[in-house]
């Protein structure tokens, strides 16, 4: 291929290829040349000039094919129009000596044809300069035209149309006789043809005056007399020519009126002749209008939908502003066109009439017009509606009877109803929210006339009346609640009428079915409402017979309206509709009979419909409400169904006895019967299935219908990919909806309201404006057809075979058209029930079953009907599917092959090509892998054979299904199919489109085959690769749409692929031309491949559309105002002008995307640009700021009002050389195009949601992308160094001003996304500084916008949603801290304030518009956003107090710093908060339980309040969750707050006063005065604890497992709030009392850190366990002896006890071991704990252990044999510490005291002296004991024993330093109990204690010879005499005095020691040093 590039033709390199390849080196020898040749230097060309020449005119005589004739003479025109002109003439009269030539042979036919080519060519590129040759030229074009075969008859027209369009003005002498050479081909029977023509004429027609002024009704005839028989295409073509010349007949182009004096039509002639056609078809041109009224002779439909469109025409090429000041005629001669009675002869006929004339409508209204002038098109359909409505009551009203045609008047006015109610529905439903003015303005009264209908004597009229009710109310919700009960009460007003109950409740109907549209929804009670209106009609129904009928059927379809409210409302009502069910059947076989006996032919009728109501109702219930459907539900379900089967079969004798008319109504009762029984499960019904099979199988094969009536389920049981053989790709088409009535089957695109009114509730399918169920017999075919395919499944083999004997039996008996139509409803079926058998997974059955299957699909495979050849292919299919034995699908396979290898005929041939292809589609690739070779050889043959394009069509068809199933075991026959492609490609004629589109689908198919491959360099590679290109550019190259589609998507897949070797600079421009095609599918194939390019490389695709709006501009000035988006007004024809209609400007494709979205009705088309903008957005929107900031303002700035714009400059300068050539054409724009060089509409509102949604995007793009954007002082420097940055600060401005008008539209849509964009604002630039005013931010001179933006959306009646949103906003903005003033944010605070009021007004308040839980929104919302305000403003609080230093130091330096009011004092925020804090935080927790109530799982549904919470109601309960998901976390932060700064010491009813002193009161309020305060509310500390269980609860319940999708800030909320709680004293206290909640949320936190990875919650998290913790350690600090010791107190005491027995063994030394000495200790510390604090309990359980413990130790004391002996020190010592810390209540127990009396008994009786004196040194402590009352006892019992001991001493003296020791702490204890002793007792004390001292004197002979301890002991006396008597004078004198014989004891004694005073001294210290240091250590545990 790479030779094939160069300038001249490399004839050596063609010379040595095959003679095959050959024309495809040429082909692309000629697209080198004519991409190189614009290119190419002047010079370059000029010298190779003459050889080039020979070249390409050698090549016209070598039979070019027909993209190589086009090619070449391009080439040939560019040639001469870039080098020298010398030797054009030459070669223009060798072409015409081609022409000339007589040679008729096929063979020399290409030379001919590229002979024709080239003349136009030349003409058409340098037009006047070859000026003189042309009539010579013409003529022998005209000539060869009589002569020509269909190819060269189309051929040498398009060349005509070349040379009219090149030399314009200048071909005048001419004119008359191309259009008498044209006009006649008109009607020829090559459809090619007549498109040529069409074309031809059209181009004529811009010079040619005579055409529309003399020959006007001529031409009219003519195109009337073309669309007879025509197919799409040339429908197309002449409709736009008639469209275009009735145009210019009423407009006629100022340049052409000057020359030639013209006499204009006028409109009123130019309608009348376009109605001629719709109402009288071509058959003979009328001159009378008597004629033209005789009734009879059926319209042509051909002829009537192409008019139609040709009506399109003649508007859009009038412009959008003519049809705005001509609307009020022209809609009503377009509604005179459906009254007139030819238009509606029959039913369907007046159905496809209204049909056309809402497509008139709705395709010039719906599209021309911008929203303002939409609203003038609504009233203006009002007063038509009103004027009809007007004459209708006159008749109806009219009872002289004088008004003859009255009933006809009627009948007639229903459809112009019909017409005008649908097409001001749709206006509504597109303007949406915009369309508010029309229900507001009284003088309009939309709804009083719309109303005012619904008593229309016509059930089409009424009907269309309740739907388009239901359209205005979808478009404006809050008129939903209004209008049902308005018609509610109307219904019980006007309950006689029958009429009204019909239209009234048809009205409820439609409004209850569009609901579900209106995300509000109505308030629950509604449905109550409709309830009792439908049983009360369902009751009176037998009352009235006059209206039994109405009322029946109303009060059915009222309950099947209102199961399409869901369960949620549903549920309420079901035990009553299931007795209401039950009780419209009898319930019995005897019943059954005794009814046929009683009734008579009326109340049969009531009855059926009445049943078939019921029915209906059921599958409303079944569809809707598929949660409700249980087990036992069905099976009551059930009973009434069942009935229903029974009585099927008794009604044809019902017929019988009464009459034909009742087989409407029993067919009703079968199709309801049919469709409920399709949605529930099979099993349920088995029973019923032989009678139900052959109710079917009746049904569909026509056995009691005489009427050939056909279903319309075919095609779309067909596979999609077939629509090429079946035509079915119409469905993709602008003209769908009138296409449809020209397909093949019964009653198609008759669909009509009237036929189902049930329809008027259901949703409408997608895609579909208004509902359109089908005519009733074809209903019930389909519903049979569709039933058949669910129960086939699941019934036994013998009777499928049955039936299918039974199929072949009854196609066997039918003849002709019935044998048609019967063989089409039984193939619908098995087709039907083979998809069931492949959706369940089941098989077909045993050997004979298949057989009989075989037998009827192979016999439909030969039938002349090629959609029954479609189905048989695909029912063989479908049947290797579910039978899957490779040996049945061999046998089907070899008959096929055997097939068409004998078959020459075509209709054999392409029905067995066809079911190879099928084979392989349903087996897949490896199923038939071993078929594959034989296939393809077979259909590769068969795709040559030139002689039939049908056979070639079908098995190129097929060869694309084996292709694309084969996969990559297709690999080896890749280069032969590509090779036959690209040879048919090269040599089929253009006017066989569908062998095109299959050889484009093939192209596709291998593409995909080969895969990434593709991107390979290998040898085959790179050949496969350079085919696909040419190929691709061929089919890219053709002139129909569909071609150019799926060449589109082979480039597509290539550029998946290979997407270097695509290329864009080529490609985009393409698919910006396409883009303003006239072809959906074209259309959405160019946007298609735009996005999936712009995901990869939007930057170049935008590059290169702006190229084309470039060289627009530089070629084509004239054409540069053709209005972009008519389906193509431009006289310019395609090649001549590839740029035609392209009006990409400055804004470049992004902008031509954007006024498509205004445009394109398509949902696929519309989200494909969605996704492009979006790829685009995303990749440029940061480089490209200012221009995507334009484009989005541009968009928003058109407010409905800007209908027009500036207009474009159309370049003339660039064209001034080429002034002269172009004189009167261009000297004067037309009349009719002014409008056209202006923008097509103002954006309309979802476009404009969508530019508001992109700016959000900008903005989100712009944070990711880099930080200066959000930086004023950067975002400047960086202008500066770079004038090219742009950055989004800079646009600051733009910014809010987009989200301002956007937040005050007319359209609710936009408010909302308006709202979101300004919220994302104030959250990014909130904090961006104003680096001119240091400490400002540059947010603040837009504090006036913000809240005018705002204040709208608080005005009573917008809707819930908004609210919501506004609120989030405010509560955005004032906590942003942008706001400085006081007054400002007042502003805001107020719009706050005033929502909390309406929260506050409770549920059930009267106004209700819409759901319940819309009202839980908006209360929630109001909520969230002061908790969201609260905790800002604590915030800022916080702040302030913790650095109140500063604030102060400010205000001394600078006085007026408040003063400026530019900073807001700290506190301003909080002092606006407060007075609403009492209300708010009892709204917040009861908010908080409510959503802890509906988090609890489903299994405790039965806990929940049975009348619903605080702002949600039990039947809103699951709309409701979602708003409180959203809007509890904030809340929670903000209840945790406010407890913790009110200190948890707020009762529901104290909180007003507390709040009050909230400012002064500190916030650590200790325990005590919690506790305290409970006196006045006895219930404070329970409430808390409720709260903080509240708290507590939702936040570990949400933290366990936060969803992925919960925003974060939820889980940062809720962490702060645990903190922020946490914080109280209060709360830790608590956590750390429940010690499983502490663990509890420990673990839980746990398990969040290790899931959510962003830090801050990390940070958050490690901060609340710090809490935790700190709670845990304060309380252990605070109360370190209750809870946690009494959990371990028991262990520890019994381990001390134990040690002291087990280590307090008695030693000799007397040494305290150290594990005694601790166990000590440990008593120590553990008894004097202070217990004071606690509670009962705890003090319970501790005495019990203390005593526990001492009753332990008092045991282990007690000396056994056995063991060693205890060491009774140190038990004694632990005793001692018992009584000396614990309190007597706790020891004073008896058994206690008197153990512990007798261990010191036993001590002091101990012989051990070192035992007694410890045990009196202990003794001495007890003694001492404060509490009286613990010592008494004890020196009651033990002090007599001690003074016995001690007076024995005297006997007994000590006789060593440790006796003494003994005595010495004897005498002190007694010494103590006189201290102790009161005054009065002091004389008895003394009378103890003296004489025992006196007794341990020793007189002068005993002193000498006594030990030293006998000494020490005299001294120790004599000393603590001297000490006493001092102490107690009075009473030691009474003692002395009482015994003489003491008195002289001590004297003596006294006197001694004054002599030996030296001596004493030195010897007393000894023992007192001796034993100090002993006591010391054993006391210190005091």
């Amino acid at each position: 291929m790479e030779l094939a590039h160069s300038l001249l033709l490399n004839e050596e390199a063609l010379a040595q290829i095959t003679e095959a390849k050959r024309p495809v080196f040429i082909f692309e020898w000629l697209r080198f040349l004519d991409k190189v040749l614009v290119a190419a230097n002047k010079t370059d060309v000029k010298e190779k000039q003459k050889k080039l020449v020979e070249q390409l005119t050698g090549l016209i005589s070598s039979s070019p094919g027909p993209p190589t004739r086009k090619l070449l003479a391009k080439n040939l025109a560019a040639l001469y129009s870039i080098g020298d002109t010398f030797t054009v003439f030459q070669t223009l009269d060798k072409c015409n000596d081609i022409i000339r030539n007589k040679d008729d042979t096929a063979a020399y036919l290409p030379t001919k044809l590229a002979a024709v080519a080239c003349v136009g060519a030349f003409y058409e590129k340098m037009g006047r300069m070859l000026g003189s040759a042309f009539p010579e030229t013409v003529n022998n074009l005209l000539k060869s035209l009589k002569s020509a075969e269909s190819q060269g008859r189309s051929e040498i027209l398009m060349s005509l149309q070349k040379v009219l369009s090149g030399l314009g003005g200048a071909a005048a002498s001419s004119h008359r006789d191309i259009y008498k050479n044209a006009r006649s081909l008109l009607t020829d029977r090559s459809m090619a043809v007549r498109c040529a023509v069409a074309k031809c004429l059209l181009e004529l027609q811009n010079e040619a005056v005579f055409m529309w002024t003399a020959e006007l009704e001529n031409i009219a005839t003519l195109c009337f007399k073309a669309l007879e028989n025509s197919n799409y295409g040339v429908r197309v073509a002449v409709s736009k020519l008639l469209g275009t010349v009735m145009a210019t007949a009423l407009m006629p182009k100022q340049a052409t009126v000057m020359r030639q004096n013209v006499k204009r039509a006028t409109f009123d002639e130019v309608l009348e002749l376009m109605a001629t056609g719709f109402l009288r078809g071509g058959s003979g041109f009328l001159k009378s209008g008597g004629e033209m009224l005789k009734v009879g002779g059926s319209v042509n439909r051909e002829v009537r939908v192409g008019v139609t469109q040709a009506y399109v025409v003649f508007v859009t090429t009038l412009g959008g502003q003519w049809l705005e000041r001509s609307f009020a005629t022209f809609l009503s001669h377009v509604l005179d066109l459906v009254s007139h009675p030819r238009a509606t002869q029959t039913h369907v006929e007046a159905v496809y009439s209204r049909r056309c004339v809402s497509f008139i409508l709705r395709a010039t209204v719906g599209s021309l017009l911008g929203e303002k002038a939409q609203i003038a098109a609504a009233k203006e359909i009002c007063q038509a509606i009103g004027k009809q409505m007007k004459a209708v009551e006159a008749v109806v009203n009219d009872t002289s009877g004088e008004n003859k045609s009255g009933a006809a008047d009627i009948a007639a006015s229903q459809h112009v109803m019909v017409c005008a109610l649908q097409e001001l529905g749709s206006l509504v439903q597109s303007l949406n929210a915009t369309a508010s003015p029309l229900i507001q303005e009284a003088s309009i009264g939309l709804l009083e006339i719309v109303t005012s209908v619904l008593l229309h004597p016509s059930m089409a009229a009424r009907l269309a009346a309740a739907w388009c009710l239901r359209c205005v109310a979808v478009a404006l919700p809050f008129q939903l609640t209004p209008f049902l009960d308005r018609c509610a009460e109307r219904l019980n007003n006007l309950k006689t009428s029958p009429e009204a109950v019909s239209g009234y409740s048809f009205a409820m109907a439609a409004l209850l079915g569009g609901v579900h549209q209106c995300p509000l929804g109505i308030p629950h009670a509604k449905g109550k409402m409709v309830v009792s209106i439908a049983e009360d009609l369902l009751r009176t129904a037998a009352q009235n017979s006059r209206l039994s009928l109405q009322r029946t059927q109303a009060g059915w379809l009222l309950l099947g309206a209102l199961m399409t409210l869901g369960p949620s409302v549903v549920r309420y009502h079901l035990p009553k509709m299931l007795l209401l069910w039950r009780n419209v059947f009898p319930r019995s076989l005897k019943e059954l009979e005794a009814e046929k006996a009683r009734g008579d032919s009326f109340t049969w009728q009531v009855t059926l419909e009445g049943r078939a109501g019921a029915l209906c109702a059921m599958r409303s219930f079944v569809a809707h409400c598929p949660e409700l459907l249980t087990e036992d539900v069905i099976r009551k379900l059930m009973t009434p169904i069942e009935c229903a089967m029974t009585m099927m079969s008794h009604i044809p004798s019902v017929i019988k006895a009464h009459g034909a008319h009742l087989k409407a109504s029993a067919a009703m009762v079968r199709l309801r019967l049919y469709d409920i029984l399709a949605l529930l499960p099979p099993k349920t019904y088995e029973g019923s299935f032989n009678a139900l099979l052959r109710e079917l199988v009746a049904e569909f094969t026509l056995t009691d219908n005489s009427a050939n009536t056909t279903t319309s389920l075919l095609r779309s049981l067909c596979h999609y990919d077939d629509s090429v053989l079946l035509g079915s790709w119409l469905q993709e088409t602008d003209h769908k909806s009138i296409e449809d009535q020209l397909q093949p089957n019964s009653a198609s695109g008759s669909g009509a309201l009237e036929h189902d009114p049930s329809s008027i509730y259901l949703r409408i399918p997608a895609g579909e404006a208004v509902p359109g169920p089908l005519p009733l017999g074809v209903s019930v075919i389909d519903a049979s057809v569709a039933l058949f395919g669910v129960v086939f499944p699941h019934v036994s083999y013998k009777h499928r075979l049955q039936m299918l004997d039974h199929f072949a039996e009854c196609v066997k008996q039918a003849k002709g058209v019935r044998q048609q139509a019967v063989q089409l409803n039984i193939f619908t079926a098995v087709l039907s029930a083979l998809k069931g058998l492949a959706e369940n997974k089941s098989t077909l059955g045993p050997e004979e079953v298949r057989k009989s299957a075989l037998t009827l699909v192979m016999g439909a495979l030969d039938n002349p009907n090629p959609i029954l050849r479609c189905a048989a292919g695909e029912a063989l299919g479908r049947m290797a599917q579910v039978v899957g034995e490779a040996t049945f699908i061999a046998r089907m396979a070899q008959y096929s092959f055997d097939k068409l290898k004998s078959a020459r005929d075509v209709v054999s041939r392409t029905g067995h090509s066809l079911a190879l292809g099928c084979l392989h589609r349903y087996v897949g690739g490896i199923g038939s892998g071993q078929h594959l070779k034989t296939s393809v050889s077979i259909l590769l043959a068969l795709a040559q054979d030139g002689t039939s394009p049908e056979v070639q069509t079908w098995s190129l068809h097929s060869l694309a299904l084996i292709v694309d199933s084969s996969g990559p075991m297709y690999r080896g026959y890749v280069e032969p199919t590509l090779s036959l492609v690209l040879t048919l490609l090269l040599t089929v004629p253009p006017s066989h489109t569908e062998v095109h589109q299959c050889l484009g689908r093939c192209l596709g198919a291998i593409i995909t085959t080969v895969g990434p491959e593709l991107q390979g360099n290998g040898a085959t590679i790179s050949t496969i690769r350079s085919s696909c290109l040419v190929g691709c550019a061929i089919t890219q190259d053709h002139s129909d749409s569909l071609v150019q589609a799926a060449a589109i998507s082979c480039l597509q897949q290539l550029h998946m692929f290979a997407p270097r070797h695509v290329n864009l600079s080529s490609l985009v421009p393409s698919l910006c031309v396409h883009l303003c095609s006239s072809h959906l599918l074209l259309r959405r194939a160019a946007v298609a491949c735009l996005r999936q390019l712009a995901q990869r490389e939007a930057a170049e695709v935008c590059e290169y559309a702006m190229s084309l709006a470039k060289n627009a501009g530089d070629k084509e000035s004239s054409s540069a105002n053709v209005n972009p988006f008519a389906p193509g007004v431009s006289s310019r024809s395609d090649i001549h002008c590839r740029h035609q209609g392209v009006n990409i400007t400055e804004t470049g494709l992004e902008g031509l995307l954007f006024g498509m979205l205004d445009r394109e009705t398509d949902r696929k088309l519309c989200s494909d640009i969605h996704d492009t903008l979006g790829h685009m957005l995303s990749s440029l929107a940061v480089e490209k700021l200012s221009h995507w900031l334009m484009l989005c303002k541009d968009v928003l700035a058109a407010s409905s009002d800007m209908s027009t714009a500036t207009l474009l400059s159309s370049g003339k300068d660039e064209e001034s050389e080429k002034k002269d050539e172009m004189d009167d054409d261009t000297m004067f724009t037309t009349l009719g195009e002014e409008d056209k060089s202006k923008p097509f509409v103002a954006p309309r509102w979802a476009t404009r949601v969508f530019a508001a949604d992109c700016l959000c995007r900008i903005i989100n793009l712009c944070e990711n992308a880099d930080q200066a954007h959000f930086d004023l002082a950067l975002a400047r420097s960086a202008k500066l160094r770079n004038p090219t940055n742009d950055l989004l600060v800079l646009h600051l401005s733009d910014l809010i001003r987009m989200a301002f008008m956007a937040a005050t539209d007319h359209s609710n849509q936009l408010r909302m996304a308006g709202l979101q964009a300004l919220e994302d604002i104030i959250k990014k630039f909130a904090s961006v500084p104003e680096p001119e005013f240091p400490g400002h931010v540059i947010l603040e001179q837009y504090q006036a916008n913000v809240g005018a933006a705002l204040r709208p959306a608080f005005s009573q009646d917008t809707p819930s949603d908004i609210i919501a949103k506004a609120c989030q906003v405010c509560s955005t903005w004032i906590g942003s801290g942008v706001v400085s003033d006081l007054n400002d944010l007042r502003r805001v605070h107020n719009l706050l304030v005033s929502s909390l009021d309406k929260v506050q007004a409770g549920k059930g308040s009267s106004s209700q518009l819409y759901r319940e839980s819309a009202t839980t929104m908006e209360k929630l919302a109001v909520l969230k956003a002061w908790a969201e305000v609260y905790v800002v403003a604590m915030n800022i609080k916080k702040e302030a107090e913790s650095k109140p230093k500063r604030a102060i130091k400010n205000t001394d330096d600078d006085d007026d710093d408040y003063g400026t009011i530019d900073e807001l004092p700290p506190d301003s925020l909080i002092t606006l908060v407060q007075p609403e804090l009492p209300t708010l935080s009892r709204l917040w927790l009861a908010a908080l339980k409510d959503y802890a109530l509906l988090t609890l799982p489903a299994e405790f549904s039965s806990q929940l309040p049975p009348d619903g919470g605080a702002f949600y109601t039990p039947e809103t309960i699951d709309t409701a969750r979602l708003h409180y998901r959203n809007s509890w976390a904030p809340i929670l932060h903000a209840v945790a707050l406010w407890l913790n700064s009110t200190g948890f010491t707020c009762s529901e009813s104290t909180e007003a006063a507390a709040i009050s002193g909230l400012q002064k009161r500190s916030t650590s309020v200790s325990l005590n005065q919690a506790s305290g305060a409970v006196g006045n509310a006895k219930s404070l500390p329970e409430i808390n604890k409720d709260r903080m269980h509240l708290i507590l609860g939702v936040s570990i319940q949400f933290l366990c497992s936060p969803r992925p999708e919960e925003p974060i800030e939820h889980v940062t909320a809720c962490l702060q709030a645990l903190h922020t709680l946490l914080d109280s004293p209060y709360a830790r206290v608590h956590i750390a009392e429940d010690q499983l909640i502490g663990v509890e949320l420990l673990s839980v936190l746990h398990r969040l850190l290790l899931t959510w990875n962003p830090s801050s919650v990390q940070l958050l998290v490690t901060g609340v366990v710090q809490q935790i913790v700190r709670a845990a350690q304060d309380y252990l600090q605070e109360k370190r002896n209750t809870l946690r010791c009494m959990t371990i107190l028991p262990t520890i005491l019994f381990l001390i006890a134990r040690i002291l027995k087990d280590t307090a063994i008695k030693s000799a030394d007397n040494q305290v071991p150290p594990p005694v000495s601790a166990a000590l200790q440990g008593i120590k510390s553990i008894v004097t704990l202070s217990m004071a604090k606690t509670e009962a309990g705890v003090q319970k359980q501790w005495t019990a252990l203390i005593r526990s413990t001492l009753a332990c130790i008092l045991e282990y004391s007690q000396p056994e044999d056995s063991v060693p002996t205890p060491d009774e020190v140190s038990m004694l010592t632990a005793i001692a510490l018992f009584l000396w810390s614990a309190s007597s209540e706790i020891i004073g127990v008896q058994s206690l005291q008197n153990g512990c009396m007798n261990r010191f008994k036993n001590a002091l009786n101990s012989c051990d002296p070192w035992v007694q004196a410890k045990c009196y040194q202990l003794l001495l402590s007890v003694f001492q004991h404060s509490n009286r009352a613990l010592s008494t006892p004890y020196i009651h019992s033990l002090a007599p024993i001690v003074v016995e001991k001690l007076k024995a001493v005297e006997r007994n003296r000590p006789a060593s330093n440790i006796e003494l020791l003994a005595v010495q702490e004897g005498i002190k204890v007694l010494e103590t109990l006189v201290a102790l002793g009161e005054e009065q007792n002091r004389v008895q004390l003394l009378a103890l204690l003296v004489p025992t001292l006196i007794s341990y004197l020793l007189d002068e002979n005993s002193f000498a010879s006594a030990t030293s301890a006998s000494k020490d002991l005299h001294e120790f006396a004599l000393q603590n005499l001297m000490h006493i008597g001092p102490l107690y004078p009075h009473a030691f004198k009474t003692v002395m005095g009482a015994a003489p014989e003491l008195k002289v004891r001590l004297e003596t004694a006294v006197r001694a020691s004054q002599a030996s005073k030296a001596k004493a001294a030195a010897r007393q210290p000894a023992p007192a040093i001796h034993s100090a240091p002993t006591i010391k250590l054993k006391t210190s545990f005091f």
